[in-house]
């Protein structure tokens, strides 16, 4: 079985993408120099603070970025630890997995803010409770005290963020906002992208799709943000079988533990910077292990 997952994972998914260059992953090469003059490193985007239009920055943008505790980096093996903001609108169990992970040291990161349009979700309740700062983003006639865009850049920029990772948010990511963090904020969502992937496709909606439409396998995929939903280059994907007699709770439940899990590995590759560009524009994750094994 694990055999016939492999050939699907490296063939028939792969497929369903046209590229430039047709490279199956993983590949292996027994020369890292020539390697790496073919592909391009994932540098973190640091952003200097942003002038809005000239004017003083109101109280809320203040409050956001008031607390400036933890943002100091330290090194290990030469890799500064990164910091990380998390978007969140609901439970936030990917970003508890993740979270968790950078206590134990498996990822060489930290949080230090995160966005919600939901003040009172239990992803912003979680970071509150690990002295994560919250920031409401969009303002709303609900959320009156959430940010514009362009102060929502300005807010993060004070945390000096390395990459933005996307926890069930379910809000499009303002333009703005990819432009100063370009080929740096990630996804994850519960299906093969691109199947079962756009606007209106989330949480157990993707689940009945996927039974529904007969499809024998399922499972997240990690991606960079791009301006519209689930379009952006795939990272990374695992697959998870759709079992006969399967209910969308079952199904759900099977993709999500392997969320949690892959989420912190592509979490601990990109702090450790070993996500690459192939010359396609496709990209891929260098194993720590082996640093001439890709995936």
């Amino acid at each position: 079985m694990d055999a016939l997952f492999n050939f699907i994972s490296n063939s028939s998914f792969s497929s369903l993408q046209t590229h430039k260059i047709t490279t199956s992953l993983p590949f292996r090469t027994s020369n890292s120099l020539q390697l790496s003059s073919k592909l391009k490193s994932l540098s973190p985007v640091s952003l200097k603070s942003p002038v809005l239009n000239n004017r003083v920055l109101d109280k809320r943008v203040l409050k956001c970025v008031s607390n400036d505790e933890g943002l100091e980096t330290s090194s290990d093996d030469g890799v500064r630890r990164k910091n990380l903001a998390v978007f969140v609108s609901g439970g936030g169990s990917n970003f508890r997995a993740v979270h968790q992970a950078t206590v134990k040291g498996d990822v060489h990161g930290r949080f230090v803010v995160l966005v919600t349009n939901k003040h009172d979700c239990g992803g912003a309740n979680y970071a509150r409770e690990n002295g994560i700062p919250v920031i409401i983003y969009p303002g709303t006639k609900g959320e009156p005290e959430g940010l514009s865009s362009s102060e929502l850049v300005v807010a993060l920029s004070k945390y000096n963020i390395d990459y933005i990772l996307l926890a069930g948010y379910l809000k499009l990511i303002p333009s703005e906002l990819i432009r100063a963090y370009p080929n740096s904020i990630l996804n994850i969502h519960p299906s093969l992208l691109p199947a079962f992937g756009g606007k209106g496709y989330y949480g157990t909606k993707v689940h009945k799709a996927v039974i529904a439409s007969g499809a024998r396998y399922s499972g997240p995929t990690i991606h960079f943000v791009d301006e519209h939903y689930d379009t952006g280059r795939i990272l990374a994907q695992r697959i998870v079988p759709v079992l006969a007699n399967d209910t969308v709770e079952e199904l759900a439940s099977r993709v999500l533990r392997q969320e949690h899990k892959m989420y912190a590995e592509v979490a601990a590759a990109i702090c450790e910077e070993r996500v690459f560009w192939r010359e396609d524009g496709v990209p891929i994750i260098q194993s720590k292990a082996n640093p001439n094994v890709f995936s």
